[in-house]
């Protein structure tokens, strides 16, 4: 029979969570960090005085409380200081940038993706960004890793890109890769691009405070980040939440991927495009052409438009049947339609969602835009640290 936990190890649990609540909230009061962690006081101050200590946050008075009597110290990351380099390899570009503890991003590089670059090729550029980022940070500020979203399946045991067909890798060690050119600093943790914008969107965006959430990324191929009871759900070897490749319509066209008539079929890039009559044109820049002539009344538009409409609320249907969220995410591309498709959406889903699991759905947009894959890049970086505060 296991002994219940030691106080040592009550003690590091009690730091990570007080850190991870002010990671994740920002300045917090010490009288609101002991009514929301439920703990007293002197356990409250003992904990701080720690995590002072080890650099991770300081405290201070407030300037104005507007109450009589003494104020209650404020703690804050020490988002200068602490940080994590978030990378971020999607279609048609390269991202890297320094976040803070806190989720603060502290400064941005970006490049161009052409078509064709290989893995080996993605990451020169990246593990650049990260040496110019990291020559000018101060002696006392501490990396503490970093975090890589890729728009692909990714094997989370290695960093190995199974595969990115909206970008042409198959089976390319992209992990391998970046941890030669980074050297160091710190370790890198690997995920999904979806998958890391729905962690960021639920802990500081449009999905606050929902512990069932589905974010789907979409552009030339489509993704989706799954978050179920507060956790994100990632499946055997990391590879869930493609979405994008559940079969929609068995006769339909082929996909990237080898199968035909999946669901990124119906509603991708190249769908939208295609119906619309731009098949020579890509991008999200072409995406809002169609959208824009649609607004304006260009009936094969409006026409593209009701048919990609049509088949996200299909999908959306059978996910919400299937998990069960609170609240359905549309990222990326599937933004863009979402704002003016939003009535075929939900008529679609009202339609194939059971009503026990669709009546409570929210639908919404992303509030962290094209940032919330660099900052759910820090968190894969920061969640160590957010586990246990002193480890080394």
């Amino acid at each position: 029979m296991r002994a219940g936990p030691s106080q040592e190890e009550v003690r590091r649990h009690n730091l990570g969570t007080l850190l991870r609540y002010v990671h994740v909230h920002g300045a917090t009061s010490r009288a609101e960090l002991t009514t929301r962690l439920g703990l007293n006081r002197s356990t409250i101050g003992a904990l701080t005085g720690e995590l002072i200590t080890a650099g991770l946050v300081s405290e201070a008075v407030p300037k104005e409380t507007g109450r009589a009597g003494r104020p209650s110290l404020v703690v804050r990351p020490e988002s200068e200081k602490i940080f994590a380099y978030a990378l971020s390899i999607e279609v048609d570009r390269l991202r890297a940038a320094r976040v803070g503890l806190g989720g603060q991003i502290l400064e941005q590089y970006e490049t161009v993706r052409p078509p064709g670059m290989s893995a080996d090729e993605a990451v020169e550029p990246l593990a650049r960004f990260v040496r110019a980022m990291h020559d000018q940070v101060g002696d006392d500020s501490r990396c503490v890793g970093s975090g890589l979203a890729v728009a692909g399946m990714v094997r989370r045991e290695d960093g190995m890109v199974r595969l990115a067909p909206t970008i042409g890798w198959v089976e390319e060690p992209v992990g391998a890769a970046l941890r030669a050119e980074l050297g160091a600093p710190g370790s890198l943790s690997i995920g999904n691009h979806a998958d890391v914008c729905a962690l960021a969107e639920h802990a500081r965006g449009a999905a606050v405070g929902c512990d069932n959430v589905i974010y789907l990324y979409g552009d030339v191929g489509v993704g989706a980040g799954i978050v179920a009871g507060g956790r994100r759900v990632t499946g055997h070897g990391g590879y869930g939440g493609e979405v994008g490749h559940m079969v929609v319509n068995p006769y339909g066209r082929p996909c990237d991927c080898g199968s035909r008539g999946c669901w990124e079929t119906e509603i991708g890039e190249h769908a939208l495009l295609r119906l619309s009559g731009r098949e020579d044109r890509t991008g999200r820049d072409a995406v809002l052409e169609v959208v824009d002539a649609a607004v304006r009344g260009d009936s094969q538009a409006q026409h593209a438009l009701r048919h990609v409409g049509d088949w996200i609320g299909f999908g959306v249907g059978n996910l919400v049947n299937i998990f069960n969220p609170e609240v359905v995410i549309f990222g990326g591309t599937l933004r863009d339609v979402y704002l003016v498709a939003a009535a075929q959406i939900r008529s679609r889903l009202n339609a194939v969602g059971l009503p026990a699991c669709r009546e409570h759905v929210r639908l919404r947009t992303p509030e962290l835009g094209a940032d919330a894959a660099l900052i759910g890049a820090a968190e894969l970086a920061f969640d160590r640290l957010l586990d246990d505060p002193l480890v080394s």
